[in-house]
This record gives structure tokens, C-alpha cells and sequence, in this order.
């Protein structure tokens, strides 16, 4: 999709370096969503191996997130770009640093796993869990699969399932609320459980934020705390409703 150009210099170094951190991104949208996998596969196998991976391979994230932000910055000093080109890269930054925070917190639900030990709440829970993990890496596997196809329409449908994935946080939050006011000997590990939860739901948020990052990429306009019905009049070209 060609956005107001961007891409199309007559520098044919301007043009691969902007492919470069477009490529970049991808490269660290892919580590993180490993490392979201491996995460949730961890808290739900009980794989401790898996959780220390996790753990161990945050560090190659945010030296990620450390590269693309000076190459963004070093485009901004000598290019001086604008409109389209100038919108890439105040995307690029923004979203880096939301796939950095979803790194963070995976990472976070691995150590989560590590203290967790096993008891009947943990096993009744970790399949409700499983499942709302499961939503939120498709969230974040099509939020940057928007971005790589500057797809609009496709990071407004991916928005939309931050819906489903805070009724199912809702809903989990009960049931571990009710295990604790039934049994206090479970409140340690439930209370473990509820943090990996709480990483789930924010995770599921940062997801949204890259979807609004691209929306604004695409269509030039900041959607961010605008109504729905805004955010669809400017993605999809519908009419407000009064």
C-alpha cells in the first residue's frame, strides 16, 4: 500500500533505510511473540525450562527496541522527513515501545510460573487462562501483521477484540476471587495467578495501542481516545452517529 509516498524518494538509501526499520520491527515483533508464547506455554505446562527461556531472552528485546530507536532517530536528523515518511517513523518508535512492554510482561508471567506450585486452583484455572492467552497472542500476531501490510481496516478489527479479551479477564478475576475467599490457603498461589492475568489484560491493551499507531500511519488522523464510532468514520468512512 503506498501511503503519501512513503518509500518512494529519489535516495534510494532514504527508501532501504525506511524499509530497514520496517523490517526491524517485524524482526522484534516476532521475538516478542515468541516470547509471549513461550510464557503462556510455560504457566499452563508447568514448564520451568521454558519460563527461565523466557527470562533469559528479554534482554535480546530491548536491545531490539535500542537499535530501531537510534536508527529512527538518526533518519530524523538527517532526513528531516514529513507527512507519510515523518508519521513511519513516530509509528515505528510508538510501537517498539509497546512490543517492549509486551517482552516485559511476559517476561513477568514466566516468574509468575516459577513461584507457582501446583494445587487444585492452579489446575482448574490454567486452562481459562490457556484460553485468554491464546486470544491475546492472535491479538498481537494481527496488530503486527496491520502494521506490516499498513492495513487500517485490519488493526480496527484486531481494536475490536479487546472487548472479548477484558470480558474474559472479568471473568477469570471472579473465579480466582472466589478461591480465595473459599480457601486462604490458596491466596499465594491465586494471587500469582491473578498477576499473570492482570500481564494478559495488559498485553491484550498494548495490542490495541500498535493498532491505533497504525490506523494513524494509515489514514493520518489520531485515533486515540476518540469514540468508536469516530474511529470507524475514519478507517472505515462511516457517517457519526448523532
Amino acid at each position: 500500500m503506498d501511503i503519501e509516498g512513503i518509500g518512494h524518494h529519489i535516495s534510494r538509501q532514504y527508501n532501504e533505510e525506511l524499509e530497514e526499520i520496517r523490517t526491524k520491527v517485524m524482526e522484534m515483533g516476532g521475538l516478542v511473540e515468541q516470547q509471549l508464547n513461550n510464557a503462556v506455554d510455560a504457566l499452563v505446562d508447568n514448564d520451568r525450562d521454558l519460563a527461565d527461556s523466557v527470562i533469559m531472552n528479554d534482554l535480546k528485546v530491548n536491545s531490539l527496541e535500542v537499535d530501531i530507536d537510534e536508527e529512527c532517530v538518526q533518519i530524523l536528523a538527517r532526513r528531516q522527513p514529513a507527512a507519510g515518511d515523518l508519521r513511519l517513523i513516530m509509528t515505528v518508535i510508538k510501537t517498539i515501545t509497546d512490543l517492549e512492554r509486551i517482552g516485559d510482561e511476559a517476561e513477568r508471567i514466566s516468574k509468575m510460573s516459577l513461584k507457582l506450585s501446583k494445587s487444585d486452583v492452579v489446575d482448574s484455572s490454567v486452562s481459562a487462562i490457556g484460553h485468554m492467552g491464546h486470544h491475546v497472542r492472535h491479538m498481537v500476531h494481527d496488530a503486527l501483521d496491520a502494521f506490516a501490510r499498513m492495513d487500517a481496516e485490519a488493526a480496527l478489527k484486531v481494536w475490536h477484540e479487546d472487548r472479548k479479551v477484558d470480558k474474559e479477564y472479568e471473568g477469570i478475576m471472579r473465579q480466582l476471587m472466589t478461591f480465595m475467599m473459599e480457601d486462604p490457603r490458596s491466596i499465594p498461589n491465586v494471587l500469582d495467578l491473578l498477576w499473570s492475568v492482570r500481564s494478559l489484560e495488559r498485553i491484550g491493551d498494548r495490542a490495541t495501542n500498535i493498532c491505533e499507531y497504525v490506523m494513524y500511519l494509515v489514514k493520518g488522523k489520531d485515533v486515540r481516545h476518540t469514540s468508536v464510532e469516530n474511529m470507524e468514520k475514519y478507517v472505515l468512512g462511516h457517517k457519526s452517529k448523532k
